[in-house]
C-alpha cells in the first residue's frame, strides 16, 4: 500500500499547478524591479536636463532684459531665483551659474575692435568649475575670444551693444545609483542679446558684495 500511496502523491504532486503563479512571480520579480528602477532613473535624468536648461534660459533671458544699466542687485536678484528653479534637483549645493557680459572690444588701430571681450563676468551655486570662455576680462586686449558658443552656432555681440552668456552646469544627483548611467555632469548655455540699454558696465548703487566667480557657496 505504501508504494501506491507515494506513486500517486507523486503524480498528484506533478500535476499540481496551484504554485506556478508565485514561482512565476518569484522569478519574474527581478526583471520587473530593474525596469522599474531604471525607468524611474531615466526620468529623473530627463527632469535634471530639464530643469538645467531652463536655468540657463531664465537667467541670460532675464539679464538681457534689465534696461538702460544694469546693477550688481539686478545680477545677484536673477542669479538667485535661477538658482532657486533648481531647488527640487539640489543645484544649490551641486551645481553653478555663469553669467558673463560678452562685447566687442576695441583692440584694434583707432579702437577698432579686434573681437569679444567680457566686460565682467558673476557667478553663484557651489560647484567648482569655470566658464569655458575666461574670466573676466578675457579678450579685452587680444583677439583671443572671437565668439561663443558651441561650434557650428557660434555668436558674437555687434558693436554698441553686449550678449548676456550664461553658462549652466550641474552634477547629476541619481534618484537610485549612479550604478544606472554612470556618473554625469549636466551643461547647457544660453545667450540673449540685450534689450535696450545703454551702459554696458555694471553698477553698484548700493554697494551689495557681487556674485563673485571666485566664491563657491549653496
Amino acid at each position: 500500500m505504501a508504494p501506491a500511496r507515494a506513486a500517486r502523491f507523486t503524480a498528484r504532486l506533478r500535476g499540481c499547478e496551484s504554485g506556478l503563479a508565485f514561482v512565476e512571480f518569484a522569478l519574474s520579480l527581478p526583471v520587473l524591479t530593474t525596469l522599474v528602477l531604471v525607468g524611474l532613473e531615466t526620468a529623473n535624468l530627463a527632469m535634471a536636463h530639464l530643469r538645467v536648461s531652463n536655468i540657463a534660459m531664465l537667467a541670460s533671458d532675464n539679464a538681457s532684459r534689465v534696461r538702460d544699466s544694469i546693477d550688481e542687485g539686478d545680477v545677484t536678484e536673477l542669479l538667485t531665483g535661477a538658482k532657486m528653479t533648481g531647488d527640487s534637483i539640489g543645484f544649490r549645493n551641486h551645481g553653478r551659474i555663469i553669467l558673463s557680459s560678452i562685447e566687442p572690444n576695441t583692440a584694434g588701430t583707432n579702437g577698432a575692435s579686434t573681437g569679444q571681450w567680457i566686460r565682467w563676468q558673476r557667478c553663484d551655486g557651489a560647484k567648482v568649475v569655470s566658464s569655458s570662455y575666461g574670466t573676466q576680462g578675457t579678450g579685452q586686449n587680444n583677439a583671443s575670444l572671437q565668439a561663443v558658443g558651441p561650434a557650428g552656432n557660434q555668436i558674437a555681440a555687434s558693436a554698441g551693444t553686449a550678449i548676456m552668456l550664461v553658462e549652466v552646469v550641474y552634477d547629476y544627483q541619481p534618484l537610485v545609483s549612479n550604478a544606472i548611467f554612470g556618473a554625469r555632469t549636466i551643461r547647457y548655455e544660453s545667450a540673449f542679446n540685450v534689450r535696450q540699454r545703454t551702459n554696458q558696465a555694471i553698477t553698484n548703487v548700493n554697494s551689495i558684495t557681487p556674485k563673485s566667480c571666485n566664491t563657491y557657496a549653496p
